[in-house]
């Protein structure tokens, strides 16, 4: 992995997911619980599915990198246990911060941003605000600044105006690092955080997500499979996730 924000070094230390993860189990099974994967590239696949080909320096592959807490808890920004437990399959090991900022689409902007500024993609670490209004990084490299610079985009930004940045895309066409997202007040937004395929066609990801008020990140459950983070792509139903319910047509790209 490329140089890293240096207050971020426990959450991404290493390159340690595989492309291909080989173990696999039914798609209909309850998985292991999660502190078992140190990664997100780690959880296993349903059976008979591989991984969607990422390479190094994608977004995909970057997300499959995030380290995983041994811990399973969803802790708040105030170090209060989050009432609901029951929504997570894993923790993402990434600072929430001590302010409530870190919310559903803070969260999908970190990830976009902290990915950029670890490919030195800086021009491109841009959000609007619901007038339009552009908040570029204009530091470069410098990581000492860059918090600051998202606490005032967290501030500025939400769902509404990151569903009007975001491009409409087909849910057959899903990859990680898209977005489900339902502007307004409340709106929610979570990250498609890796896809898989299988030889029929089939294709299934995992979501992760930040909510209200602000808290851990973590990959979600699919409600429909007990003890499983993978949804399976159907066109045209609904997407229930544990605390918010998505059109299919409601995914965008960057």
């Amino acid at each position: 992995m490329q140089k890293i924000l240096f207050f971020f070094l426990i959450a991404y230390g290493g390159c340690g997911a595989t492309e291909h993860n080989t173990s696999q189990l039914p798609f209909t099974s309850s998985l292991p619980a999660s502190p078992v994967y140190h990664t997100i590239g780690a959880i296993p696949v349903p059976e008979g599915f591989v991984r969607v080909k990422s390479g190094t320096g994608s977004f995909g592959y970057w997300l499959r990198n995030i380290k995983l807490k041994k811990d399973n808890t969803v802790y708040l920004y105030n170090g209060k246990t989050k009432p609901n437990q029951s929504a997570q399959y894993a923790v993402a090991d990434i600072p929430v911060g001590k302010k409530d900022l870190q919310q559903c689409a803070d969260a999908v902007m970190r990830l976009r941003a902290e990915y950029l500024f670890d490919q030195k993609r800086f021009s491109e670490i841009v959000f609007s605000d619901n007038s339009g209004k552009k908040y570029s990084w204009k530091g470069g490299a410098d990581p000492f600044s860059f918090p600051q610079y998202l606490e005032r985009v967290f501030g500025m930004c939400g769902t509404a105006s990151l569903e009007k940045q975001l491009k409409p895309l087909s849910v057959k066409n899903i990859k990680p690092g898209d977005v489900f997202i339902k502007g307004g007040f409340p709106g929610h937004a979570m990250m498609v955080a890796d896809v898989a395929k299988n030889k029929n066609g089939k294709t299934v990801y995992m979501l992760i997500q930040s909510y209200m008020p602000a808290q851990d990140i973590h990959i979600v459950k699919n409600p429909a499979i007990p003890g499983s983070p993978w949804f399976e792509v159907n066109e045209g139903t609904e997407v229930v996730t544990p605390e918010w319910t998505f059109l299919s047509s409601q995914l965008r790209e960057w």
